[in-house]
């Protein structure tokens, strides 16, 4: 697999001259500077892969082209949205991009509670502590009938929570579950927002009445809409599992497991339609066999994210370390992806694979980067995953 890293432009302070010096082969990144909606122009398409590849890179993949809200709610302006998306695609095309993740999560992008989880050895993580964020949704956010969407044992766990949690413990969550986690990546909430729990309950009251059958028809609508740029350009689209892959917040999820995968594949064939085989968000919920999604979806892989998740007794979940303890065999995943590639006649470099979510370690929390895309703990994950390849490689090659 092509090693990619996810790269979030020249404000970026990790540099692509750092990324040279790793190993990187391409770049995952995205036009963050174009307001959600509006058209990706060719101009500014050929800036960003130009200056890529005035560094001996390639802009391997889009993450992302956004789905406007109004997409995914069929809006009055959904057609005219499409009508945007699908220029925006052209030009990628034409500027030889044809690579793109995508969500269809609607509202909230990724969600975890703590950004900064101490592990044993001085490191931290990302974590999301179930808890937590059922206090959240019922204390703060004030969802009507927020209760009904949690066990007894949770509802017993955001009760002696209520008795410690402090009006500072209440800001830290709002940041780190609506803010910090979404506005880096053109979300729905920037880190300017004056009143984000406000903005945010509006954003969850456009989906009133949407339901899983209603959004799944939504996606099925959109992508046979742009089907025909795809083809035209060989682009392919490739969908994020859903971030946990849980219902969560009243909404509905549908991209959470075989079943819902399985149903948009199905929905519209064309092969341009396929998957962000995210092993990590997969791993999250422990309703999944992540290796067995592999070995049944390898063909229909466009992208790859190697990480994985711990999941605890309670439903909480961390990031795990890319070799150790955690639900995804990310060896056995490399080993699936990689002979899929040589039993299609395919050169490794067609699927491009990037380390995600890696712990913060040796400073990384004293530089700013975005949650969950620290530089020495994604270049620990990147410098494993390049020696599990190589053996791998040889491995098939024998």
């Amino acid at each position: 697999m092509e090693k990619t890293w996810r790269w979030f432009g020249p404000k970026d302070p990790i540099t692509l001259d750092m990324l040279r010096q790793i190993g990187v082969e391409g770049i995952v990144t995205a036009l963050h500077h174009v307001p959600n909606g509006e058209v990706w122009t060719l101009e500014e398409i050929t800036k960003m892969r130009d200056l890529i590849e005035s560094h001996e890179l390639r802009w391997s993949v889009v993450e992302s082209l956004p789905v406007s809200e109004e997409i995914k709610f069929a809006g009055p302006r959904r057609d005219e949205l499409i009508e945007k998306y699908k220029e925006s695609l052209s030009n990628l095309g034409k500027a030889g991009v044809k690579t793109i993740c995508y969500n269809f999560m609607p509202v909230l992008d990724w969600a975890r509670t703590d950004l900064e989880y101490p592990n044993g050895d001085g490191t931290s993580n990302l974590y999301f502590n179930r808890a937590e964020f059922a206090y959240f949704d019922i204390h703060i956010l004030k969802r009507t009938g927020a209760e009904k969407d949690y066990d007894a044992y949770t509802l017993d766990r955001v009760d002696e929570l209520r008795k410690t949690m402090t009006p500072e413990g209440e800001h830290r969550l709002v940041d780190n579950i609506i803010v910090k986690t979404q506005g880096f990546v053109n979300g729905n909430i920037s880190e300017d927002d004056t009143a984000p729990v406000e903005t945010f309950r509006q954003l969850l009251a456009l989906y009133d009445g949407i339901d899983k059958e209603a959004l799944r028809a939504n996606m099925k609508y959109w992508l046979e809409a742009i089907m025909p740029v795809c083809d035209e350009y060989d682009i392919n689209m490739c969908v994020h599992p859903d971030d946990p892959p849980l219902q969560i917040l009243g909404l509905p999820r549908i991209v959470t497991c075989d079943e819902d995968i399985k149903w948009f594949l199905d929905a519209v064939p064309n092969r341009h339609n396929g998957l962000t085989f995210c092993a990590g968000s997969l791993s999250a919920g422990a309703h999944n066999d992540v290796v067995d999604l592999a070995r049944k979806y390898a063909d229909r892989t466009h992208f790859v994210h190697l990480r994985r998740c711990q999941v605890m007794p309670n439903g909480d979940f961390k990031e795990a370390p890319h070799l150790g303890r955690g639900r995804a065999d990310l060896v056995e995943l490399v080993r699936i992806f990689e002979k899929s590639l040589k039993d299609r006649g395919m050169e490794r470099k067609a699927l491009p694979m990037r380390v995600d979510h890696a712990p913060l370690m040796l400073g990384d929390e004293k530089m700013g980067y975005n949650a969950g895309y620290s530089f020495h703990g994604r270049m620990l994950a990147l410098g494993q995953m390049d020696g599990v390849m190589a053996v791998i490689d040889r491995e098939i090659d024998k």
